[in-house]
């Protein structure tokens, strides 16, 4: 009572502190926000063709170049030029022009005729993110062109591949998260749980599922890329030329990894799974009643606790070692994700990759850290492991919020992004299962507070001592005795299961396995927002590329009284220049198929032209996989463009508008146009 009275109790922290250190915080991420407000680049987007879009030529060229605006991976069917009635008329195996990655060229076949032509395009940009597109252009005169759906199908992964890849990639997150989250945590919260079997079992089911998705990946990248079937999974060539990109680079090295894993896993149950040193317990501190012996001198038990010191240091430095080991490994594997994804292309480089490896690892911590802190409590560990484990959490959830804004912002680039894109749309949707989690979090912390002040369920339960069943001869055929013995394993497996799970521990672990579950959701999420492009360039994916003006030559398209058709496209790009609200409106005249006069123009609220810093248009036909396919516009004034498009099939056409009011600021109205 005597040293509770004199206990220091720690200050509550004022409200001054923590407005500074939110202060300090936004000041923080503000300054980084500044310093990267420069135009982005992830996802490789198409910036000019040879021949132009739309372009029409006197003779017909010998090869067809796309230029992109960083570097890109190629398969054999990545260009593909076809004739107006659908025919392949390009040679195949397209490459690099001059050996320049940021480049396709494909060659065509002599003597083509007369006609529209359509390209159809598909790459892998530098993030691992097949990207595709189309447009035409005309030798000697347009012509109506009848390209099927077929043809162009391959713009689009099968649904059936794309299925299991993205189920693939899911598995390796929850793997990982699985086997690095349960190895930290027994090194850090509970070395003696490593000797369990069901911890054992917890870091091998994350060893085997990462080794086995990582395997499956890798087979299903070649037939994503190229849009084809799931028979194409065994083709070893695809495997080959899926291992020469960045990805899968990165698969095979974390195949490696894992070998080198495996041996970790092995030192790690050799090493902290076996027991201790006479006298000291599961938690190492070497307790037992004979130190509280009143009659032992101090000379004695200086003696005693010197040997014990001794018999712990190698138990520790084995700890040391396998901590330092398990993080290097821990970081090189997250690395092959970080390396090939968003993180590595776009601004800031430099520091998108740690901050994607602090945000991996940390997401590790939390999650995996979640599924031991199951298995523990249902082992019946005490409150001090939970308050271990508790400290970690609080520090992992910290950096996810840091880095996670970070990433946020470097992926948006606006806040109409979050709404007006796939991309954004999936942040909002992580953002509120990650709400969910710290809401049941704080519910775990509430149950925590409760075993802490339960001093009878705060302390480890120890293993019980079960008597075995009484055996029965294997032959026996009484009733009554195999169903006693039946009773008997029950009883006996029930004991194990439930082995100090009092009313708040099983408060505790039930709050842990809400939190648990919807850290499944969350990684889903995650899964799905490393498949779409981030918000910042989804407009100049969508655009698809060519804004080049058309050369010299192209065909003027004839404008035809009582054939224009003009569409309305109120727009708002949330930003606050006085041209960040209003109307577009195309007019588009003959509105039939082949070559179109179209015209834009931008008006405010106010009913008067508006300029604006960028604007794209484009006529996308989705029934057909055609497109997008973008219209070069000619200034004519303020907010006022022409431009020609050439629409080759008829049918229910999508016309997009990319309207940018600011740097960050910008949004996509579209509206459908019927052709034909």
């Amino acid at each position: 009572m005597e040293k509770a009275s004199h206990r220091r109790i720690a200050p509550p922290r004022t409200a001054p502190r923590r407005i500074a250190g939110l202060l300090g915080l936004l000041g923080t991420l503000f300054a980084l926000m500044l310093a990267g407000a420069v135009p982005a680049s992830a996802h490789a987007t198409l910036e000019s063709t040879d021949p132009h879009q739309n372009s029409v030529l006197a003779t017909a060229p010998q090869a067809v170049t796309l230029t992109f605006s960083e570097g890109v991976s190629l398969s054999g069917d990545s260009v593909r030029v076809l004739d107006p009635a659908g025919k392949a008329v390009d040679t195949g195996n397209p490459g690099h022009a001059d050996g320049r990655t940021d480049t396709a060229r494909v060659g065509l076949n002599p003597g083509l005729a007369n006609g529209t032509y359509t390209v159809a395009w598909r790459a892998v940009s530098e993030d691992s993110h097949p990207v595709g597109g189309a447009f035409t252009f005309s030798v000697g005169a347009p012509s109506d062109t009848s390209v099927s759906a077929t043809a162009l199908q391959g713009a689009k992964a099968d649904g059936v591949v794309a299925a299991l890849y993205g189920t693939g990639r899911t598995v390796a997150y929850v793997a990982f998260a699985l086997l690095a989250g349960a190895a930290a945590f027994t090194l850090i919260c509970w070395p003696a749980g490593v000797a369990r079997r069901s911890v054992q079992r917890l870091l091998m089911t994350g060893w085997v599922a990462l080794l086995v998705s990582t395997v499956a990946v890798l087979m299903l990248r070649g037939p994503y890329e190229r849009g084809s079937g799931i028979g194409q999974a065994l083709d070893l060539s695809l495997v080959r030329a899926t291992l020469d990109e960045r990805i899968g680079t990165a698969l095979a090295a974390r195949l490696l990894l894992l070998a080198a894993s495996g041996v970790f896993l092995s030192l790690l149950v050799g090493q902290l799974g076996q027991p201790g040193p006479e006298g000291e317990d599961e938690h190492g501190d070497g307790r037992d009643d004979a130190t509280t012996d009143t009659t032992e001198s101090a000379e004695t038990a200086e003696l005693r606790e010197l040997e014990r010191r001794a018999a712990r240091r190698p138990q520790r430095e084995a700890r040391l070692g396998l901590g330092v080991g398990g993080l290097v490994l821990a970081v090189a594997l997250a690395a092959t994700w970080v390396g090939a994804d968003h993180a590595s292309v776009g601004i800031q480089v430099w520091l998108a990759l740690p901050l994607g490896l602090l945000h991996l690892i940390a997401m590790a911590l939390w999650l995996g850290g979640l599924a031991s802190l199951l298995v523990a409590l249902r082992e019946g560990v005490g409150a001090e492991v939970v308050d271990r484990f508790s400290k970690i959490a609080l520090g992992s959830v910290a950096v996810l919020v840091v880095t996670g804004v970070y990433q946020s912002w470097r992926g948006l680039g606006s806040w109409g992004a979050l709404t007006g894109t796939e991309y954004g749309r999936l942040l909002l949707v992580k953002t509120g299962c990650v709400v969910v989690m710290l809401g049941v979090a704080w519910v775990s912390r509430s149950w925590l507070a409760r075993l802490r002040s339960a001093p009878a369920e705060a302390t480890e339960v120890e293993p019980a001592e079960l008597p075995e069943p009484v055996a029965v001869a294997a032959h026996s055929e009484d009733p009554v005795r195999q169903a006693q013995l039946e009773r008997q394993r029950a009883a006996v497996a029930s004991a194990g299961r439930e082995r100090g799970l009092t009313p708040t521990r099983a408060g505790l672990r039930r709050s842990v396995l809400a939190e648990a579950a919807v850290a499944v959701a969350v990684l889903v999420v995650t899964t799905m927002l490393t498949n779409s492009p981030p918000g910042r360039v989804a407009g100049e994916v969508k655009a698809g590329g060519a804004a080049a003006p058309v050369a010299g030559g192209a065909a003027p398209a004839q404008t035809q009284p009582g054939r224009t058709v003009e569409l309305e496209l109120p727009y708002d790009t949330k930003g606050r220049t006085p041209n960040a609200k209003g109307t577009a409106t195309v007019t588009v005249n003959p509105a039939g198929t082949g070559s179109n006069e179209v015209k834009l123009a931008l008006d405010g609220t106010d009913g008067k032209p508006v300029d604006v810093p960028e604007v794209q248009l484009a006529f996308t036909l989705p029934d057909r996989d055609l497109g997008p396919l973008p219209v070069p516009l000619t200034p004519e004034g303020t907010g006022r463009w022409s431009g020609t498009a050439q629409l080759p099939l008829a049918g229910d056409w999508v016309v997009s508008v990319q309207i940018r009011s600011s740097d960050i600021d910008q949004t996509t109205p579209t509206k459908s146009l019927k052709i034909g």
